[in-house]
């Protein structure tokens, strides 16, 4: 009946506003209940506690509901068609990914232009490419994509995973890699995996305890590393670490020369311990090389039995250790690459060390050899960010990326020995990015810190104070933002927008000081950051809140949900997606209860509890206020930040917003966090948060 109620009002709606965009927008009803917790003592009232059960009709005529009223509004943006054609025209050019070496092969990935997915091809050397694996081909509609991909040591035998409808659980299929038909093997239900093979015999993959009830939001937090035997049967796999003692996060992993099985175990997104098996021994015990949760510390390479440990134990910018495999305790680290005042992000490859450093958010490399003595510092293209430099021991040449926001990632390859490099890969991309600058500025935020912040726009734009500009942020879990290339920026820029991202505190640009300074009680720098960099927008007339809007995705989208209930006046449009937007409940979803390093938990204390209820997005919506122009983006899939979040903002902005400016929630279906989502649905998207965005700030035409 309820699914009625709502399908009908919705059509009534839509037939009213048909021709035209609506003045004032009317909503599907939601209905609210009379759900209550008493936390510390406090009564918190959660009317829409119900859109949390993904499973029910109520819920999916909800969702259906609030799509229709939102396509409805987007369909009627007149230039909403000519946004999609031209990303369209912009994203169909040739882009490949970084080549690698397995067996007698080459691999590389390739995407014609517009394919939903990336084409795997191979070749030998001196022979011409061929198609390996091709997951378009996986499903219909592109919404099945390939997630990791594992060769056995000698290069015969592959294992990849799959993701269906952007879902965090993945299925594991094993195939012939010389012949390309399928082995036989199939792990169904992993989860946060890696694949790691031992020799050719098997390999090992992480997952949890599959949840009672809806695998789309139940918590899972008991993670466990098993051992698959090609030829057996999933049921007889083995758990080899995660039984004894519960744990949010298990990886394993081999080092090169395959004798070193490595483990690291986490209770959250920061801190993990570090465990050493050495295969090579019969039954060998772990080792402990960390063994606790208080810092990040990783095996990067071994030289027998020497290992090469990244670490930010004593040294929150990171270095690079090493330790003997047979006594690996922190207690014999001993410094091999010392900690500075950048933040390091090392690789190896051919036989040396990449040590990346993040200055100011762009990056310099420095080459090392296994001495510890500095080679050079390798020269690149410009300004910007750089990866890869990563590789076997016994590879002739490196690879690697470079980009900033107005270039597109080409592709180098370095001869490790000479230092001269040269462009293995340039796109051809319908965009010059010659008529563009990116200029990086400090600003001061409330306290007085100093935060960078790159703003990229037309040369020659004036600063009216009238250019739509967008102010993108993540601010959490010690993620840099860093300079790159993509279309959706191009064409923002194409037509006259400021892009601006500020390096806003809780990310990992100055190190881990910089990402504790935005954390747990000192997660308000975070917004104070990003509304600074706001008003510094407005004060130098770059933008002004009628044009300024405000995106940023899962933590971002926390971000953007608790800066526009704190300071509504100063965005003209908010695009919050996938947000992690109820802070009182977060932590009893998925695996989100991981995320409590970050963000404490309201069961922690009455202090921590009255400090999330303070910034809360869901908790923070007040009656009587005008908000920013609203589009709500997420995932009907989105099994790690759940779409419930997203559900209960819109409908508390719904019921409370004062003003006439609309909120419409966007809900992809099939569809999960973002990661693997096809081309197709990525330009629809993008094209409807630009026309929505652009139709809200007042502008009628485009180019």
């Amino acid at each position: 009946m309820a699914k009625l109620f709502f399908l009908v009002s919705v059509l009534a709606l839509l037939a009213a506003c048909n021709d035209n965009l609506p003045e004032e927008m009317t909503y599907p009803p939601t209905r609210t209940g009379d759900v209550v917790d008493t936390i510390f003592g406090t009564p918190v009232p959660d009317p829409y506690r119900w859109l949390e059960d993904d499973m029910s009709e109520e819920t999916a005529a909800w969702v259906k509901a609030q799509n229709l009223v939102t396509f409805g509004y987007l369909e009627n943006i007149p230039y909403r068609e000519a946004i999609r054609n031209r990303l369209t025209q912009m994203w169909n050019y040739e882009k490949f990914g970084m080549p690698f070496r397995e067996g007698d092969y080459i691999y590389f990935a390739k995407n014609d232009g517009l394919q939903n997915q990336y084409v795997y091809y191979r070749q030998k050397e001196g022979e011409e490419p061929e198609l390996f694996l091709d997951p378009n081909t996986f499903s219909a509609d592109g919404t099945t994509s390939l997630s990791e991909m594992g060769f056995s040591k000698n290069g015969k035998l592959l294992a990849y995973s799959i993701s269906e409808g952007g879902s965090d659980w993945r299925k594991i299929i094993v195939m012939d890699a010389i012949s390309k038909e399928p082995a036989g093997d199939t792990i169904v239900d992993a989860k946060f995996t890696g694949i790691a093979w031992k020799d050719n015999e098997g390999f090992y993959y992480s997952t949890y305890d599959k949840p009672d009830g809806s695998q789309l939001s139940a918590m899972t937090d008991h993670h466990k590393l098993y051992y698959h035997k090609i030829g057996t049967r999933q049921s007889e796999d083995k758990i080899i670490f995660g039984s004894d003692q519960k744990r949010r996060y298990v990886s394993g992993y081999l080092t090169e020369d395959h004798r070193y099985l490595v483990v690291t175990a986490s209770i959250s997104t920061t801190g993990n311990e570090l465990y050493i098996k050495d295969l090579s021994e019969a039954n060998s015990p772990f080792m402990v090389a960390a063994g606790n949760f208080d810092s990040d510390s990783y095996v990067i390479d071994n030289e027998g039995s020497r290992l090469f440990i990244v670490t930010n134990h004593n040294a929150p910018n990171r270095k690079i250790v090493t330790v003997d495999a047979k006594n690996p305790g922190m207690e014999n680290w001993v410094d091999f690459i010392a900690e500075t005042e950048n933040v390091l992000e090392p690789s190896t490859g051919a036989g040396y060390i990449f040590a990346s450093y993040l200055k100011d958010a762009i990056s310099k490399v420095y080459q090392y050899d296994r001495s510890g003595k500095m080679i050079r510092e390798i020269e690149l293209p410009g300004i910007g960010s750089a990866g890869g430099f990563s590789g076997k021991t016994d590879d002739r040449d490196i690879y690697y990326s470079f980009t900033n926001y107005i270039t597109p990632s080409s592709i180098y390859r370095l001869d490790p020995v000479s230092g001269q490099a040269s462009v293995y890969k340039k796109p051809a991309v319908d965009f010059n990015g010659d008529e563009y600058v990116s200029e990086q500025v400090f600003y001061t935020s409330k306290d007085g810190t100093k935060v960078p912040m790159i703003i990229t726009y037309r040369k020659g734009t004036p600063l009216n104070g009238k250019n739509p500009a967008m102010l993108y942020g993540y601010g959490g879990f010690s993620i840099s933002s860093t300079p790159g290339f993509s279309i959706t920026t191009a064409w923002w820029l194409e037509n006259g927008g400021v892009y601006v991202v500020p390096n806003i505190r809780g990310g990992g640009e100055y190190g881990e000081r910089w990402h504790l300074a935005g954390t747990k009680m000192n997660k308000q720098n975070v917004f104070d950051d990003f509304i600074a960099a706001a008003e510094y927008l407005i004060n130098n007339n770059y933008t002004s809140p009628a044009y300024l809007s405000v995106r940023g995705g899962s933590n971002g989208g926390l971000l953007v949900g608790a800066v526009m209930t704190q300071r509504p006046e100063l965005f003209g449009v908010a695009l919050p997606a996938v947000g992690v937007m109820d802070m009182l409940r977060y932590h009893k979803f998925t695996a989100g209860a991981g995320w409590a390093y970050d963000y404490g938990t309201a069961d922690d204390n009455p202090g921590m509890f009255r400090y999330l209820l303070g910034y809360s997005p869901v908790h923070n919506i007040k009656e009587g206020v005008e908000y920013p122009a609203t589009l709500v983006t997420t995932g009907d899939h989105d099994d790690r930040v759940v779409p419930a979040h997203s559900f209960k903002f819109a409908a508390h902005l719904q019921s409370k917003q004062a003003g006439k400016d609309p909120v419409l929630i966007r809900i992809e279906t099939m569809a999960g966090h973002g990661a693997g989502t096809p081309v197709s649905k990525t330009i629809e998207q993008y094209a409807d948060i630009f026309s929505f965005t652009l139709w809200n700030m007042g502008i009628k035409k485009i180019k």
